[in-house]
């Protein structure tokens, strides 16, 4: 069985790695603009099965892993910055307050789906101006969601978090992915058949 994550994401590849099973990577092209009306944990769930789906057209057979994150504030879901001011005016926005992070992983074979999602709430402590332009200049952030790259110098952005899963805010909650793919006969503390 071949296992393909559907990102061009390195944090979601270096997690994927964690679990130390042969995996390919392939970008899907999907369109990630919300629908009307979405709530944003529905649309991490969408797009994490779309991103799915997407791979598997061009790669019949395989298991594939496809995930989505949304960081929402005050309701709003907010995405990935794309760029310098924009990530400032998202920790801005962050500061002294909560943000939930919902983080949705889908799992398809074709024939089967499993799906989940995983939701942080991340307490950012009051950040001054200097504070979030060191933070940027040093992390540069633009392609996360929320600006906030918790595995690196972004934990120090927290005053404190909650999840049910540590890796869920990096980008992709293994705990899940694990349960999921011991549900497709996958078992990560298992070896694999000798040949």
């Amino acid at each position: 069985m071949t296992l393909i994550l559907a990102s061009s994401s390195v944090y979601r590849r270096e997690l994927l790695q964690r679990l130390q099973l042969p995996f390919q990577c392939h970008s899907p092209d999907i369109d990630e603009r919300p629908l009307p009306g979405e709530l944003p944990q529905d649309m991490a769930c969408r797009l994490a099965q779309e991103k799915a789906e997407r791979v598997l057209r061009d790669h019949p057979g395989a298991l594939v892993i496809g995930s989505d994150q949304v960081a929402v504030c005050d309701g709003q879901a907010i995405g990935k910055p794309g760029a310098h001011e924009a990530a400032r005016a998202q920790l801005q926005r962050f500061s002294g307050r909560e943000v939930h992070f919902h983080t949705a992983v889908c799992i398809t074979d074709g024939r089967r789906t499993q799906q989940d999602e995983v939701t942080t709430l991340c307490e950012f402590l009051p950040l001054s101006a200097a504070q979030i332009e060191h933070y940027l200049r040093t992390e540069q952030p633009y392609d996360t969601a929320g600006s906030a790259k918790a595995e690196a110098l972004g934990i120090a952005l927290m005053a404190r978090m909650r999840s049910d899963d540590p890796t869920a805010l990096i980008g992709l909650p293994l705990i899940a992915v694990c349960r999921m793919l011991r549900a497709f006969g996958l078992d990560p503390l298992q070896p694999a058949p000798s040949i």
